[in-house]
């Protein structure tokens, strides 16, 4: 299983987990901050998000 982290609607754009993220893997966007490629799924913008905009999505491996 993959872990990727993704960035729901409820973002409010604050910009906490940009600046929390070790690895500067989010970017800010038109109407909401993204998660890059570059994410290492520490799970840190999730923990400080303040409306739990970022959920965690499992993703199964092929073979």
């Amino acid at each position: 299983m993959i872990t990727n982290y993704v960035i729901t609607s409820e973002c409010m754009n604050c910009g906490l987990c940009a600046e929390k993220c070790p690895v500067s893997a989010i970017v800010e966007d038109e109407e909401k901050h993204v998660i890059t490629d570059s994410c290492i799924s520490c799970g840190s913008c999730a923990e400080i998000c303040p409306v739990d905009a970022i959920r965690v999505i499992k993703i199964k491996q092929a073979g």
